[in-house]
């Protein structure tokens, strides 16, 4: 059985990860926005859909204006992946297993939510959105900082770095999806400056642009996503993610001698996904269709997470995922 601490580890990781990757999302649009050409209209429909919640949007709100779509993903509390919900949630699970946990990362996760929470009182977040969503960016890299330096790198770590990973990769191919839902306004925009400058405020969503520069130079698409999906070594693609999972998997694994049918269906699947990742070549993502082949993955991404939690969670289902 699944210890307590390390399931809630599990969500906390994944709770703070997935807010800092809804920062990002609603960031690279700011940015895309302010580098669109003069009276091009605001697009804030696609970030709805790269979520995937586009029918809860519409049950709670109309039109998708920057504003209301700015209160659903940052502040909207009965959305469960807003950045406030995610916090609040990572609280909570936190505070389940506090007498186990670390000083540390019960402190910093309080004052993450109550820095948000704040936010989410003050008049004026909306005119300044971007040093908010740093300061949610800064709250997330703080964690794994904190978790890394004060946890006992044993089960409940690793079932935390396996969250975070899940979650990482699974975030970084929806902010590469979002250039597929953001449309040009023309095809022949395609290799453009204005295409240029949107790859460019994808790559900086994702902390990533001087990390690509120093690989390849120049701004071309396929790169791009060669980077964000299939690079080895840096630590928001989505290979990166994968690897690092089956990674802290097979470090449960071994240590605990995890075994059966549900347990090897977590590793097959795991598995699979990283040897497609591995073999993988750009030209034939390309080719196929990027938002298909991001829609596969994220499909295959969500089937471990659902197997993770029916091998492994049944035990603690007051925990909040």
């Amino acid at each position: 059985m699944l210890s307590r601490v390390a399931e809630a580890i599990y969500w906390m990781n994944r709770q703070v990860e997935r807010a800092e990757n809804v920062a990002r999302f609603v960031e690279v649009n700011l940015n895309l926005m302010l580098d669109a050409p003069g009276g091009e209209a605001e697009q804030w429909t696609p970030i709805i859909a790269t979520t995937g919640d586009t029918e809860l949007f519409a049950e709670r709100y109309a039109e998708p204006t920057r504003e209301r779509v700015f209160e659903f993903l940052t502040f909207d509390r009965s959305y469960p992946n807003s950045i406030l919900s995610c916090f609040r949630m990572a609280r909570e699970n936190a505070r389940s297993v506090r007498e186990v946990i670390s000083s540390e990362m019960w402190l910093h996760l309080n004052r993450s939510y109550l820095m948000v929470k704040d936010a989410a009182a003050a008049p004026d977040v909306l005119q300044q959105p971007s040093e908010f969503f740093q300061r949610v960016r800064q709250a997330s890299q703080e964690w794994v900082g904190v978790t890394n330096l004060t946890m006992t790198h044993d089960e409940a770590f690793h079932f935390g770095r396996l969250g975070r990973s899940i979650e990482r990769a699974d975030k970084t191919s929806r902010i590469l999806d979002v250039k597929y839902f953001i449309l040009l306004p023309s095809a022949a925009d395609v290799g453009s400056p204005f295409d240029e400058l949107q790859w460019t405020a994808l790559l900086k969503s994702a902390s990533a642009f001087e990390m690509y520069r120093r690989r390849y130079g120049r701004i071309e698409p396929a790169n791009v996503v060669e980077f964000l999906l299939l690079a080895n070594n840096f630590p928001r693609s989505v290979r990166y993610c994968v690897a690092q999972a089956e990674d802290s998997l097979r470090a449960i694994t071994d240590e605990h001698g995890t075994t059966g049918h549900a347990a090897l269906d977590v590793g097959r699947r795991l598995g699979k996904l990283r040897a497609n990742l591995d073999y993988a070549d750009v030209r034939d993502v390309m080719k196929s269709g990027l938002h298909e082949h991001l829609d596969a993955l994220q499909s295959q991404l969500n089937g471990v997470g659902e197997a993770i939690s029916a091998t492994y969670f049944a035990s603690h289902p007051d925990l909040l995922p």
